[in-house]
């Protein structure tokens, strides 16, 4: 696939970025390439491989999903100025 001069100068716009003649003409061929090795990658049979999420294959470590307070909270409640049975007390702003 060709990208053209055009082209570049548009994708440049969209993305707010000042190119001059040169860049321009450099990145016409950087494109290019970037698109036709695209295009060969769409050439390979991929229907016996599995979707991976990473290289090596590996399980996640799972842990027992059990609701908890952190067991800190009466270390947070004794910064409070306030508190009144483990609730901070703030002073009412809506009447």
């Amino acid at each position: 696939m060709s990208v053209d001069r055009a082209t570049v100068l548009r994708i440049a716009r969209l993305a707010r970025v000042a190119i001059t003649d040169e860049e321009a003409q450099r990145l016409e061929s950087e494109l290019s390439g970037i698109l036709d090795w695209v295009a060969q990658l769409d050439e390979l049979d991929t229907a016996n491989v599995e979707p991976m999420t990473r290289v090596e294959a590996m399980t996640m470590k799972m842990r027992k999903d059990e609701v908890t307070d952190g067991f800190c909270a009466d270390d947070i409640v004794k910064n409070a100025p306030e508190e009144d049975d483990h609730y901070f007390v703030v002073p009412k702003i809506v009447e």
